[in-house]
């Protein structure tokens, strides 16, 4: 064990995505905490710590991604298993923090589903989030402990930087992702143009028009996650027809659900660019289209901070994290 850390640091992962808490682990140069869960044949699900915790630092690695019922709750009954075994910080590690789609009330007699999640975590008794790329940056006032927002650009930055691409614009795919694609267009020095998109029903979006000349431009459109890639195909046929050379897309996390795979190797993008926050479904591996970076460096060095109480905030520039693993 790092002989730097600050107390017992303990890492318990479920079961969403233990192969990056491995990484994590191994940037930390720590082991995985031992842990039994399964299912009840009724599909409740069972934990038990094998690993003394009592007065330790514990971070629990789980992102609430598909089948995101089942992983929330996992995660809330490995929190209160921690919690009652005298841990002394628990903190939930949420590399994708689901059901942030609702964040307010957009419409009457609906809930605002990412404040419920906070509050679930909270009354398990959760201390403090680590999360990636939040859908809106209001969700973290929906917490009344510490969040630590960290974002996966420090890691697909220098990717992007490393493909040399010429004559690069960044597209946001809608006006609410302006200020994250602005972000990007800044750090890479190149210009931003916005896709003016109308939302038709759920999952389904309508590329309307392009704010910005993109003629003969190289475009990467910059999203915190593709879903079901509706918009994405939407957008990046309404980039060509106005005379795109090529399009890319660059986003956080790769949900690619229901049709996306498909309408993706249907589609006219040259290449997608994620991260592991999610794991890597079948049908992405070897996929000649996508690439996927890994998010555990950022993620241990930001445990790593925590525990020692040192800045976290120092992470959010471009210096002193390796690109990926």
């Amino acid at each position: 064990m790092d002989q730097n850390l600050n107390g017992r640091v303990l890492i318990f992962s479920g079961r969403a995505n233990e192969e990056l808490a491995t990484d994590i682990c191994k940037y930390m140069n720590i082991d995985l905490g031992r842990t039994v869960i399964k299912d009840f044949s009724d599909k409740e699900i069972y934990v038990r710590i094998e690993e003394n915790v009592r007065g330790g630092d514990v971070f629990v690695i789980q992102p609430t991604s598909h089948p995101g019922n089942t992983n929330l709750m996992e995660l809330l009954i490995m929190i209160d298993a921690l919690k009652r075994s005298s841990a002394r910080r628990i903190t939930a590690v949420v590399p994708y923090y689901g059901y942030a789609r609702q964040d307010r009330k957009s419409e009457p007699r609906v809930p605002i589903t990412s404040k419920l999640v906070a509050d679930l975590l909270v009354t398990a008794g959760t201390d403090r989030v680590l999360t990636v790329d939040l859908h809106a940056g209001q969700i973290q006032g929906f917490f009344n402990i510490p969040v630590d927002h960290l974002f996966a650009m420090k890691v697909l930055i220098p990717y992007l930087q490393d493909l040399d691409l010429k004559d690069v614009m960044v597209i946001s795919p809608d006006a609410g992702g302006v200020e994250r694609a602005r972000a990007f267009a800044k750090r890479l020095g190149v210009n931003l143009a916005i896709i003016d998109k109308r939302r038709e029903a759920i999952n389904e979006a309508k590329a309307m028009n392009i704010i910005g000349d993109v003629e003969d431009k190289v475009c990467v459109v910059i999203d915190d996650m593709i879903d079901t890639a509706g918009t994405l195909v939407e957008g990046t046929a309404a980039l060509m027809e106005a005379g795109a050379r090529e399009v890319h897309a660059c986003c956080t996390h790769a949900v690619l659900s229901g049709p996306a795979l498909d309408r993706i190797a249907k589609s006219e993008i040259k290449s997608i660019v994620a991260t592991n926050t999610i794991p890597v479904r079948e049908g992405m591996k070897n996929n000649p289209k996508i690439k996927i970076l890994s998010v555990a460096p950022l993620l241990g060095e930001a445990i790593l901070r925590i525990n020692r109480e040192t800045s976290v905030s120092s992470l959010f520039d471009l210096e002193g994290v390796e690109k990926n693993v």
